[in-house]
């Protein structure tokens, strides 16, 4: 029989997908045929039309799978889609039986079904497909995902682990800062225990999976690249420079990996912002090139300047989609992850009791 893993978090941008996908890894590193699933593709390449969702492609080459993309992700969840379902021109029934009939197909003859959610929890719930109702339709164990910056994050975790109630298999703490390790393991784990809700790990931040580099950004903004200064230097953080120098100087001198979005025409403030050790590069808008000088000192300090055609407000808006889509998703940040969860989460108490098909183990062999 199959056993489904549903992977969601308590918010976006919490590492659903280099957990879901590290997680198959381990468990075919154990001799399991592993299947996977998203059915509501959410990080799209197109607000309109059939685009797909990068995160099944993905998997479909990590873990050779050779099923359709159609199959792994049966329901585009565009903002085209979600117009039409709340207009009443989408069928939840039909719906939740194409996405049934996608998933008995995925999971036939495999040992293990792990299924990525969507956005958020609640993501889903104009047709009835949030998580909890995903997971109640595919009769699926539930590994909730939180990041935890204080102890009021506790608050908004236990809301989703009562949402999921007794199909939560346990909660992973992913990105968690070295400050926090020890309040979330002196006090919040055992709170959360003693509420009868499992803890399967604490999993550090990692700096190379936490941002984009310079050249991520460079490349999804189309921007032209002023200056020789290396690209690789990683962005977590966008500051939008619409003050005065004097103030924003005091301001930048307080942030770390930013980078600073400001009109080309601000030469005062790109001076200033050149000043501050945390700004990691400059982001130029409005097509207007700055003055030599703003681009000699950039030279001088190791600091890239892009400079990009759109306004403020859309350079902006897409910039800081990069991050929270997080382009470094790859190969290799899968392969990070697995052995983040290898080293600081209990995978066994999530894939112990499954137990390998013998057509498995001969394919193994």
């Amino acid at each position: 029989m199959t056993k489904t893993i549903l992977v969601t978090a308590t918010e976006e941008s919490t590492g659903k997908t280099a957990v879901a996908l590290a997680l198959a890894r381990l468990a075919k590193e154990r001799g399991l045929s592993v299947g996977y699933m998203k059915p509501k593709g959410t990080r799209l390449q197109s607000n309109v039309g059939k685009t797909l969702d990068e995160d099944p492609m993905l998997a479909r080459e990590l873990l050779d799978l050779d099923a359709e993309m159609h199959e792994l992700e049966p329901v585009v969840y565009s903002p085209t889609f979600i117009e039409s379902a709340i207009r009443g021109r989408e069928d939840p029934d039909e719906l939740r039986e194409q996405v049934r009939e996608s998933f008995e197909s995925l999971a036939a003859d495999k040992d293990l079904m792990v299924v990525e959610g969507g956005g958020e929890l609640t993501t889903g719930g104009i047709v009835d497909l949030t998580d909890p109702e995903v997971a109640d339709l595919f009769d699926a164990e539930v590994l909730l995902i939180s990041k935890y910056g204080q102890a009021g994050d506790v608050d908004d975790l236990l809301a989703a682990a009562n949402d999921v109630g007794d199909r939560l298999a346990g909660v992973l703490f992913n990105a968690v800062e070295n400050a926090n390790f020890d309040p979330l393991e002196t006090d919040v784990v055992p709170f959360l225990e003693g509420r009868g809700v499992p803890v399967i790990g604490v999993v550090p931040r990692e700096r190379d999976l936490a941002g984009v580099t310079v050249e991520d950004i460079a490349a999804e903004l189309n921007a032209d690249v002023l200056t020789n200064a290396d690209t690789d230097a990683f962005v977590e953080r966008f500051l939008v420079g619409a003050m005065s120098g004097d103030s924003a100087l005091r301001h930048l001198r307080r942030t770390k990996d930013a980078a600073l979005i400001t009109g080309g025409d601000r030469p005062d403030l790109q001076t200033v912002a050149l000043e501050a050790p945390g700004v990691k590069c400059l982001i130029l808008t409005g097509g207007f090139r700055p003055p030599g000088a703003v681009v000699g000192k950039a030279e001088e300090k190791g600091v890239p300047v892009l400079l990009v055609q759109t306004d403020t407000l859309t350079a902006v808006e897409r910039a800081e989609d990069v991050v929270r889509s997080g382009r470094t998703r790859n190969a290799e940040t899968v392969e990070r992850m697995r052995e983040l969860l290898h080293d600081h989460a209990d995978v066994d108490s999530l894939l112990g009791d499954v137990a390998a098909t013998e057509e498995s183990e001969e394919n193994e062999e």
